[in-house]
């Protein structure tokens, strides 16, 4: 029997063959750099023992193609798309991957003179996917595992004066693989920056700085180490702050590290509301280097973390490195844009899932103002479903290979003020291996916290970790002790998979009531997308959509932030939600409100208020306040300084309050909004007017077809089929079908353990309205029909009586009430309900939208922080949200009329009391059966819904679901609203005329 050799990438004894030790990555370094992206040779191989003999050998690649570094080969053409979220695409057999392993050879030439050679050079990779190989003019010049972890090569000897041959190796499996299974693409490639250094002899290596405070937390203390390539005798050092410098010496070696130590008063200490920077610079004569301090000080004190003595509130989100075109490659740029919108939205926190970022994201988080968890490139997650969950987890034999992700982590980023917690990785159970972990981490960096959510008992972490925990089980993490009673946070919550999350503002209350608790990372930052076009049509692919299977489908669609880079609507829930100031009315009065600091450290005379009172539509009072000193975690009652006004008839005012950026930031300028809220104040004069007869109503009843009309007004409905088939003129129909009860939408993500039954055991979407009784009666003015009906779905043995009254006036109204009566006649029904309404169907050219209600963007019982009651504007398909995965969206809350129009004429549709809206273009049918937006098919007509209760959208993809008090039940109900036919620009005179009934 022959055994083969073991090779590189399955040895997972192997961390690194020629690699340096990891060390800081600076902030500004003298010494002078060539990148390396670009253009390479490509060659791309189904294994790695199909390599051309010689390739690693300078000389011609003939056929091989180009592509560009850094990439990911996928995108470039090469192997084939797959995702999961927790399967491995191979058995498992670790450390052993398949023979079919996808193989990239990459080459170029570098040219290099006599004065680069005078010093040495170093190779520097930033992250290639998964495991690869260097050779330098045909020598081999090492071996780097860590997909997302840089890897550098001292390469001095192997290099020459002219043109120098590059070759890397690229694997997309290996033994590292098994330690990188997480929930995104499997990308591979040469993914971020390669570039060369040209690195003095005597070269600074490593300096690795220390910004704390004492206990008065205002005199800020400083040390540095200063390690270099060789024995140090001296540097020059200088502190500065804002350009100006603070302290300054000459250092001399202690052994083999230069150390400093200072200590400064009144020191400007960092928080993520006041990123305040120190520049460290270090001079030798022949190299200067910078890295940046900021003083904070982590500590764990009376069972919570605090920073800087005070207890914070985590607001954060979960970010992946990812592009719709470029997959796994991101450009500084990008990073930049998603942290300054984080920073808009309010968010403060950002956990680095699953591995560590690019080194400049930390250097914007450090700026910018963000707690950052930085997170170990290590997740083993389809272990647990062939349960053997802890099968390398706790097998010695793989203890260095977990090590040396945490360590090399560390000692990249541990001069990073915005890093608080350390976090070992993800989903991969626990055992020794994370023990050791632990263990490495604290000898290297004892300032910072430990975090994994896979140490279920807290035994080796600091904080108490959990992901989607249910509201019920954070009360009582909140109530008892346990886990030593550790802070706790939420490493993920919040699933933002499609139209969601909702119930956001639950956990924030909760979060907000008990100390213990303090906050949590939503799931996640950006849907992963593929941008696509074909025939004409631009959409984004998802799993499945290559053929790649076992796949998690549309899974990883769960971001806040569009592909697109559109903030979806959970995003702009979110915002309200954790703003950091709030503000309530006070009970009694229509002047004065109490305003909430949640600032953990700034002052509200860092924000302005602009307050405004809103006749529905129109401001008709307005002014700023500007002198808010309010202490953090403190609030205070204001009086807005409101003039006396006369009230116009059957007119809703509200108090409309924005808080606003007061000075510039990094992130936005003066004005930028932090948080809105709308106080209704609860005053109205009504009046009531007369209806106008006009002609008399003829009525008909012909063939199954009773017709209602005069010169204003025409209504025909089906005796036959008891329902309205069309309302209008007499020469056109505005609406065209309806009403008919419904209870079923479209289906969103966080539906999915519901959809099942919803829709293959109450057959929701299979509704029959049998006819009861349909009569009528004529009056001098108006006419009067009733349609008795029994709503329910197949088989079903529950279902609603249902008596709809329609009055039609000889003005040209038509008044609709609709009465159901809950019916259970025998024992199964679904737990709730999507929703109890109408749908209604009108003409298709009215395609001009306006509407009474709460807006402008879609709203839902469960979500509607980022929505206050208005009048609106737009277009039917403007009221849609276009998810990337089509399901239910566009709802209005809340409407008290709405209108929609071709341009000149329109229907106006004035409730009773408030309901919820959709307009739409298509069916909830063909909403639910496309798969991408482009393909929803158009309807024939305008779908209205409206709605007397529609359920909430909840987190249940993976989360809490709907709330008990947002779930529809089976239940009575009544809805009664008016329809008319106006001329666009008189919609709102008209909707505010009130009739003596």
């Amino acid at each position: 029997m022959v055994r083969k050799a073991v090779k590189r990438w399955e040895d997972n004894q192997i961390t690194g063959i020629g690699r340096r030790n990891a060390r800081t990555s600076f902030y500004k370094d003298s010494q002078k750099r060539m990148s390396l992206n670009g253009q390479w040779a490509f060659l791309y191989l189904d294994a790695p023992e199909l390599s051309p003999e010689g390739f690693e050998q300078p000389g011609p690649q003939e056929g091989w193609d180009q592509i560009d570094v850094p990439s990911v080969w996928q995108l470039r053409g090469y192997d084939r798309m797959h995702y999961t979220d927790v399967l491995y695409p191979f058995p498992i057999n670790p450390p052993y991957v398949p023979d079919e392993n996808p193989t990239g050879i990459y080459k170029r030439t570098i040219c290099l003179d006599e004065a680069w050679l005078e010093k040495d050079t170093i190779l520097k990779f930033h992250g290639v996917d998964s495991a690869f190989d260097v050779w330098v003019n045909g020598m081999h010049a090492g071996f780097g595992k860590v997909s997302r972890l840089p890897s550098e090569f001292d390469i001095t000897k192997l290099v020459k004066a002219g043109v120098n041959d590059l070759t890397v190796r690229v694997y997309k499996w290996s033994d590292g693989t098994y330690l990188e299974d997480q929930d995104m693409w499997w990308m591979s490639g040469i993914f971020r920056d390669v570039e060369l250094i040209n690195e003095e002899k005597n070269a600074i290596l490593d300096v690795q700085v220390d910004g704390t405070l004492d206990d008065s937390y205002q005199t800020g203390l400083f040390t540095a180490r200063i390690t270099g390539k060789q024995p140090l005798k001296e540097a020059a050092w200088k502190l500065s702050y804002r350009g100006e410098m603070v302290a300054s010496g000459e250092a001399f070696a202690k052994e083999a590290q230069i150390c400093v130590n200072a200590e400064l008063k009144d020191v400007h200490p960092w928080t993520a509301e006041t990123p305040e920077l120190y520049e460290f610079t270090v001079n030798t004569g022949t190299q200067e280097v910078t890295v940046r301090c900021g003083f904070r000080r982590i500590e764990i004190k009376d069972d919570n973390f605090r920073i800087n003595g005070q207890v914070i509130l985590l607001n954060g989100v979960n970010h992946h490195d990812y592009n719709p075109t470029e997959g796994r490659t991101v450009t500084r740029e990008q990073m930049e844009a998603d942290i300054r919108l984080m920073k808009q939205y309010n968010i403060n926190a950002v956990r680095c899932s699953h591995y560590p970022a690019n080194e400049y994201f930390y250097d914007l988080c450090d700026s910018y103002g963000l707690y950052v968890i930085n997170e170990a490139d290590l997740e083993c997650h389809g272990f647990e479903w062939v349960e053997n969950y802890t099968w390398i987890t706790d097998d010695p034999a793989w203890e260095a290979m977990y090590v040396d992700r945490s360590v090399r982590m560390v000692q990249r980023d541990r001069n990073h003020p915005s890093i608080i917690m350390w976090s070992m990785g993800n989903e991969s159970a626990f055992g020794c291996n994370f023990k050791s972990a632990a263990k490495a981490i604290r000898t290297l960096d004892d300032t910072r916290l430990i975090h994994y959510e896979g140490d279920f008992e807290a035994e080796v972490t600091d904080v108490y970790s959990t992901m989607y925990t249910r509201l019920k089980g954070l009360k009582e993490i909140a109530e008892y002790e346990v886990k030593g009673n550790k802070p706790h946070v939420m490493c993920e919550y919040g699933h933002a998979m499609g139209n969601g999350p909702g119930g956001l503002k639950a956990y924030q209350d909760m979060y907000r009531k008990y100390k213990r608790l303090q906050g949590g990372f939503l799931w996640e930052w950006y849907d992963h997308g593929i941008y696509t076009e074909e025939d004409g049509e631009i959409y984004y692919k998802y799993g499945g959509n290559y053929g790649d299977f076992p796949t998690n489908g549309n899974f990883c669609i769960d971001g806040i932030l569009m592909p697109d880079r559109t903030p979806s609507p959970g995003m702009e829930e979110y915002k309200q939600i954790i703003a950091p100031v709030d503000i309530t009315g006070v009970e009694g009065s229509m002047r004065k409100i109490c305003i909430s600091n949640y600032y953990d450290f700034l002052d509200l005379d860092a924000v302005t208020l602009h307050w405004e009172v809103v006749a529905e539509d129109a401001a008709i009072q307005e002014g700023w306040m500007t002198d808010l000193a309010v202490a953090p975690h403190d609030s205070t009652v204001l009086t807005l300084p409101i003039a006396p006004f006369e009230l116009q008839a059957n007119t809703d005012y509200y108090i409309n309050l924005t808080v606003c950026q007061k000075e510039d930031s990094l992130f936005a300028p003066a004005g930028h909004e932090i948080k809105k809220v709308q106080i209704p104040m609860q005053i109205r004069r009504d009046e009531f007017s007369v209806r106008e007869a006009a002609d008399q109503l003829r009525v008909s009843d012909r063939a199954g077809i009773l017709t209602v009309e005069n010169s204003l007004v025409k209504a025909r409905f089906s005796t036959v089929f008891g329902k309205l088939l069309s309302f209008g003129t007499e020469d056109r129909a505005y609406l065209t079908e309806g009403p008919r009860m419904n209870v079923y939408r479209a289906t969103i993500d966080n539906d999915m353990y519901k959809k099942e039954d919803w829709m293959n055991k109450y057959f929701l979407q299979k509704p029959v309205e049998e006819t009861a009784y349909v009569n009528w009666e004529e009056e001098a003015d108006r006419t009067i029909v009733r349609i008795g009906t029994y709503f329910s779905c197949y088989n079903q043995s529950w279902g609603f009586n249902c008596n709809y009254t329609y009055e039609i006036y000889s003005c040209g109204q038509m008044h609709v009430e609709l009465q159901g009566k809950a019916v259970q006649r025998g024992k199964l029904e679904p737990e709730f309900f999507p929703r109890i309404g109408i749908t209604m169907r009108a003409d298709r050219k009215l395609q001009n939208t306006m509407w009474y209600g709460m807006g402008p963007g879609e709203s839902y019982v469960d979500s509607k922080a980022a929505s206050v009651m208005g009048i609106y504007k737009n277009t039917v398909d403007g009221m849609m949200t276009n998810y990337v995965f089509p399901q239910e969206n566009g709802h209005r809350e809340q409407v008290k009329w709405f209108r929609i129009g071709d341009g000149r004429d329109g229907l106006l549709c004035k409730m009773k009391a408030p309901l919820g809206l959709n307009l739409a273009n298509y069916t909830d049918e063909s909403l639910e059966q496309a798969q991408h937006p482009f393909a929803i098919e158009k309807a024939d007509d305008v779908i209205i819904h409206l709605d007397y209760l529609h359920s909430g959208l909840g987190s249940n993809s993976c989360g809490e679901e709907q709330l008990e008090e947002n779930k529809v039940k089976l239940q009575d109900f009544a809805l009664a609203f008016t329809l008319q036919t106006v001329t666009e620009g008189s919609e709102i005179r008209e909707a505010r005329i009130q009739y003596i009934e």
